[in-house]
Order: C-alpha cells, then sequence, then structure tokens
C-alpha cells in the first residue's frame, strides 16, 4: 500500500506538471499571437493582400487545427481561445486552415470590410458574366499551384457539361495559357473525350517556367485528371522538378500546346467565340483564360524604368556576377530572388529594398534566411526606403529621410503584379470589388 501510495502521487505530481508545462507553452503562444497582431497594427499590415481565411468567432472552438496546417507558419493563431489572423499579409490563401476547422468556423474571402479587392466577377463553377468564358488561377485573384489545378478541372468540367452538340466550332474548348490551370483543364478535355486548343504566350509551364532555378514552388500535392495525385519523393518541389513531371504528363497523356502565341482578344456569336492570336484565328464552344498575371508587373512608374538593367523576374541567377544590384520588394518573390543573388559563387553585392520596418510580406523561413544572409553580411537591407530615381550606373535611394546614390548595375522590381481589368473589361467581364466575401453562387 505504501508503494501504491507513492506511485499515485508521482502520477498525481507528473500530471500537475505537464498540465502546468501546457498552459505555460499555451500562454507564451498566446503572448507572442498578441504581440505579432499589435505590431501588424502599427506597421499598418493588418490588412490581407488577397484570399484570406475570415473566422467566425461564434462558430469557432477554439481547438487550434487550422492554426497547426498553415504551410506559410503563425499566419493564423489562438487569441483568448479564438483563432485570430494575427500575420494577414503573409497570408496566400492555401485555405488548408478551411479545410482542417472541424466546426465549419472558417471561409476564405477577398478584401476586408474596409478594403475592398477588385477581381472579375465569377461563380463558383469560375465562369464569368459572360457565359461560356471561364478564368482560372490567379487571373481571378487566387494564387498557389494546387488552387489553379483545382479551379482549371471544375471550370472545365462546368464547360464540358454545357456543350452543346455539333456546333459549327473548330474545338469544344479553348485554353489560353499552359500554366497549371491550363494543364489541368487540357487534361479534362482529354479525360472527356473533348476537343480543346491550349496556346502558351511563352513556353509550357506559363508563371512557373518564369520562376528562378530550383525555386521551391509545392508544398502539397494536387491532383490532375488522367493521371491522379502528383506524387514526389519529398513534399519540397522545385520548379525544376514540377517541371519535368508536367512534361511526363504532357507526353503520356498527347497534351498539344501551341507555345509562343498569344491572345489577342475575342468575340462571341452564337453558339461560341471567335479568338483571336499571334497565330490566326480559331474558333470554339467554350474558352478557358488561365494566363496568370505575371505579364503585367507593377512597376515603379519612375523615368529610365525602362533601362535594360531593369527588370521583374528572375529565371537564371548565374546570369548576374560581379555585380551592384538593388532588390526592391519585401515579400517572398523579392526576398527569394536577393537570396540567390546573393550567391558567395556569384560574386554580387546585393542589396534589398523594404518599404516597411519588417518583412511582414514574405513567410517565415524566407525572413530568416534572409536576416541571417544581412548578419553575415551577404545583403544588405535597407528598410523604409524606395528607389526615387533611376540611372544608369547609380540609383538614388529614399532611405529613412535621406536620399542616398547607390552604385547599381541590375535593378529587379518584384512589387506584385497589376490585374489586366482593361483588358477583361474590354472582353466584357465585369470587375467587383469585394468586401470579405467569397466567389458568387452561381446564377
Amino acid at each position: 500500500q505504501f508503494l501504491l501510495n507513492h506511485v499515485e502521487l508521482a502520477f498525481t505530481v507528473f500530471g500537475i506538471a505537464f498540465i502546468w508545462f501546457r498552459i505555460s507553452q499555451k500562454n507564451k503562444r498566446e503572448a507572442y499571437a498578441k504581440k505579432a497582431l499589435k505590431k501588424a497594427i502599427a506597421t499598418q499590415a493588418n490588412e490581407p493582400l488577397t484570399l484570406h481565411p475570415e473566422v467566425d468567432a461564434a462558430l469557432c472552438a477554439g481547438c487550434g487545427a487550422c492554426t497547426r496546417v498553415c504551410p506559410e507558419g503563425d499566419i493564423l493563431n489562438m487569441i483568448n481561445h479564438k483563432a485570430v489572423l494575427v500575420s494577414p499579409t503573409k497570408c496566400v490563401g492555401h485555405g488548408e486552415c478551411e479545410r482542417a476547422c472541424p466546426f465549419s468556423a472558417i471561409k476564405l474571402v477577398f478584401g476586408t470590410k474596409t478594403r475592398g479587392l477588385d477581381i472579375p466577377r465569377l461563380n463558383s463553377n469560375y465562369e464569368t458574366n459572360v457565359p461560356g468564358l471561364y478564368i482560372a488561377g490567379e487571373l481571378g485573384g487566387m494564387g498557389l499551384i494546387r488552387n489553379a489545378v483545382k479551379q482549371g478541372v471544375l471550370a472545365t468540367q462546368d464547360a464540358i457539361a454545357k456543350l452543346k452538340p455539333k456546333a459549327a466550332v473548330q474545338s469544344d474548348v479553348f485554353i489560353v495559357g499552359a500554366g497549371p490551370a491550363g494543364l489541368a483543364a487540357a487534361l479534362a478535355c482529354v479525360a472527356n473525350k473533348k476537343t480543346y486548343e491550349c496556346i502558351e504566350q511563352n513556353s509550357f509551364g506559363g508563371t512557373v517556367y518564369n520562376f528562378p532555378r530550383q525555386k521551391i514552388v509545392m508544398t502539397a500535392p494536387a491532383n490532375l485528371p488522367v493521371v491522379g495525385e502528383m506524387k514526389f519523393a519529398k513534399n519540397k518541389v522545385t520548379k525544376e522538378q514540377l517541371l519535368g513531371y508536367w512534361e511526363e504528363v504532357r507526353k503520356k497523356a498527347g497534351i498539344q500546346i501551341r507555345d509562343k502565341t498569344s491572345f489577342q482578344g475575342l468575340e462571341a456569336f452564337q453558339g461560341g467565340f471567335k479568338i483571336k492570336t499571334s497565330n490566326g484565328d480559331f474558333t470554339a464552344q467554350k474558352v478557358i483564360l488561365s494566363m496568370g498575371v505575371r505579364g503585367s508587373p507593377r512597376r515603379l512608374g519612375l523615368p529610365n524604368e525602362d533601362l535594360p538593367k531593369v527588370t521583374y523576374n528572375l529565371i537564371d541567377p548565374e546570369q548576374y556576377q560581379n555585380s551592384d544590384v538593388m532588390v526592391v520588394g519585401g515579400g517572398n518573390a523579392g526576398v527569394e530572388a536577393a537570396q540567390y543573388l546573393a550567391n558567395p559563387k556569384l560574386n554580387n553585392r546585393v542589396s534589398l529594398a523594404i518599404r516597411g520596418m519588417d518583412f511582414d510580406r514574405c513567410n517565415d523561413e524566407n525572413k530568416r534566411i534572409i536576416n541571417e544572409m544581412a548578419q553575415k553580411s551577404q545583403v544588405k537591407i535597407f528598410f523604409k526606403s524606395s528607389v526615387a530615381e533611376i540611372h544608369p550606373e547609380h540609383l538614388v535611394m529614399n532611405i529613412g529621410e535621406e536620399k542616398k546614390n547607390v552604385a547599381n548595375h541590375y535593378l529587379f522590381v518584384f512589387a506584385g503584379a497589376e490585374m489586366p481589368h482593361k483588358f477583361l473589361m474590354s472582353l466584357g467581364i465585369k470587375i467587383e470589388k469585394k468586401f470579405g466575401e467569397g466567389l458568387a453562387k452561381p446564377s
């Protein structure tokens, strides 16, 4: 009995210690969350930039499932037993939180009640207000490869379901863009034995093709028609691995794509569309726009911005060696470009210009890496800075309250992309401002 009493006492003490430890850890996490939210508000980084989760506090049971699944880090966290978006500008719309919530307390929305976001009018099947014309991928306001694949499939399935027999057109579906959404759309056509035409203004892979070499482009699998789940040995998939996989899929499924063919417009007629391209006109019953927005980078709006040294993407870092390089942008694209260009083997002198006082738009891993590189003097970071003037061999920078001349051979600008709203409106597509709303339901 004496031994039994001591065992029970030991278990009781252990249980109390364990509970105390869990409460202590919970309090630390909540203190961190409150600090992150306070910082976001103070730096005006509390408004999400794209698709993001909205938490219904009345339905949230405080289980914390949503906070553990986000690939981008501490985007959602617990405050007062409720999930709160503490790092809004870092959210890229993965949607893992929505899927993980067992109480349906989370929905993905565009814009907020105070800050609207302009996006094309789409229903839940990604059809625009123009019957038969669809948008899939980032052109519709949603990024991420997995989202684009899903949208390409759903849009095509809806388009196929609405096809009319014996239409006097060249193909059932016309697909603009051969990135993830376009490839998924083409595969959906093959799976359903429907005719299609697919064009790409650059090279197969679309937006992904223009990413830097060895960039991590996927961290979660996606399902493709015909081939099923995209399987890789590791969760982190590089650009080269993904493009290689897609090329194999393309060959096995017999996908035909017209590269180097740009989309110029379309006209609706009874029974379908006449599509204008740089390589002639085509006709089809349905059209899916999946060309992304990387072709419309946001510019600085400065004189001399058309100099050859100014660019808006980075494909091969090894092209740039022994040079003074300035990268503008504190999001993932800018921070990753600075990392690649600062590789010691390239012998560049790399600077990174950030508008604010912190990296409020990149994920935690990129932030850690770039700060470590700065500590090793591999990258010089200019906070609270912007480019004031562009000259052939130098830049004039606004750094805090001062202007400073900085030697420069190459200027990389990663200030996001502008939606081609005017072009979309010329096709008859309506643009609407969303204030904390999801996709419209089918009419």
